[in-house]
């Protein structure tokens, strides 16, 4: 089993900046890639970026001028660094982690507005 614990969303204004954290427990080992994925209201959840082991990176087009995706694998924890913020980045942000089972995190709210 994998325990995912996110942390570090809130609300912030237009334009500004969070850095969302991720900390991973458990069978860590099985980890070989880690991700965030988000969900607005009433929309299907998306992919927001992923990151192996390697570090080799992924990102929905649209975000990578904006957002960064990194990992400490010596912490177990994947960071996601969110610049520019916009009203239409508002969601429930899901850390997700594929090993043997792909496991979620419980989500951790980020609200963008004014």
């Amino acid at each position: 089993q994998v325990q995912l614990v996110e942390s570090g969303g809130g609300l912030v204004q237009p334009g500004g900046s969070l850095r969302l954290s991720c900390a991973a427990s458990g069978s860590i080992s099985s980890i070989y890639n880690m991700g965030w994925y988000r969900q607005a209201p009433g929309k299907q959840r998306e992919l927001v970026a992923t990151i192996t082991t390697g570090g080799s990176t992924n990102y929905l087009d649209s975000l990578k001028d904006r957002f960064t995706i990194s990992r400490d694998n010596a912490k177990n924890t994947v960071y996601l660094q969110m610049n520019s913020l916009k009203p239409e980045d508002t969601a429930v942000y899901y850390c997700k982690a594929d090993g043997r089972l792909t496991y979620w995190g419980q989500g951790t709210q980020v609200t963008v507005s004014s």
